[in-house]
């Protein structure tokens, strides 16, 4: 078990209130969709449809969602409107656990023999930079020494907002001049980790490259440096999404995984938004673990996404 595994009372809080504006929003919606019904019937439906891809899950989830509600309604002949959060609730859970993941134990690295290797992607001002400098704290934290390569190069401001972070956290930032080989900075990251005797390495890439061709060929480069130092690295590639971009982070989350093969996801910026439904549609359609939530601005505010946690914190803990 890692040595945060328990869902601690200040975590709960924490999510229920980053996760707010979705709760308020998304059951305004559903109770405007059933006001003056006493049955879940095809205009209930319709309507529930909507509030669904109003409430950014996504057509494809919402279409499998309604389709199981459906089933249930047929199976039970006459089921009322009261009842309908509850079979929600049961279809989100259903569906989130079906997305060939496993909750984790908080900011594990599952790897016997360190450095374990973490490679960060995403778009410029989702919340790349600040995710990493809260993974580095939250390793540390535990306990672990840990690295950061600064490979954004394209951006002198990335390689200042990482040193800060660096700073802030105590762990060391690797980095070279603006306009670097990244690929480089991967390079003599990992080997003064491995030197070092590092637990945990992180690695900084470009938000933006020209076109897709060329953010593949970067980040593949950058694979194949690190792996001159550690075979198996990267162990993880994490992709960063902005929450409140709602539908926007489907077309990145597709883009990236077009480019490289994503393993993990982060979804940031969820305390700011109603959009919070982004994270059922992505984990269900990508089929690739939601790792970690950021519910807020604090050091402390990025969590290990758990489905039933999520789903208790959207509905309610108990029916």
């Amino acid at each position: 078990m890692g040595i945060f595994s328990f869902f601690s009372k200040e975590k709960k809080e924490t999510l229920d209130k980053g996760l707010s504006k979705t709760k308020e929003s998304v059951f305004g919606k559903i109770a405007r969709a059933v006001a003056g019904k006493s049955k879940v019937d095809d205009e209930v439906l319709d309507n529930l449809e909507e509030v669904l891809i109003t409430s950014d899950v996504g057509v494809e989830t919402t279409l499998k969602i309604i389709e199981r509600i459906e089933k249930r309604v047929a199976l039970d002949k006459y089921m009322n409107t009261q009842e309908l959060n509850n079979i929600l609730r049961d279809e989100i859970a259903a569906l989130l656990s079906e997305n060939n993941s496993k909750d984790i134990d908080d900011f594990e690295a599952p790897i016997t023999k360190p450095p374990y290797v973490i490679m960060v992607v995403g778009v410029n001002g989702v919340g790349k930079t600040t995710t990493i400098g809260k993974l580095a704290y939250q390793y540390k934290k535990a306990g672990k020494k840990v690295y950061l390569g600064a490979a954004d190069t394209f951006r002198a401001a990335a390689v200042e907002q990482l040193q800060i972070w660096g700073d802030r956290v105590g762990v060391p930032v690797i980095k070279q001049k603006m306009g670097a080989d990244p690929a480089s900075v991967a390079f003599d990251t990992l080997s003064s980790a491995v030197a070092n005797k590092a637990d945990v390495v992180i690695i900084d890439t470009a938000g933006r490259l020209h076109n897709k061709v060329g953010l593949m060929n970067e980040l593949t480069k950058i694979k194949n440096v690190m792996k001159k130092v550690l075979p198996d690295a990267p162990n993880e590639v994490l992709l960063v999404l902005d929450g409140s971009t709602g539908q926007n982070a489907f077309e990145q989350a597709k883009q990236f995984t077009l480019a490289t093969e994503v393993t993990s996801m982060a979804i940031t910026k969820l305390d700011g938004t109603a959009k919070g439904g982004v994270v059922i549609g992505i984990s269900d359609q990508f089929k690739i673990p939601v790792k970690y939530i950021g519910l807020g601005e604090g050091i402390d505010d990025l969590q290990v996404f758990r489905k039933n946690e999520f789903v208790n914190s959207l509905f309610g803990d108990s029916k």
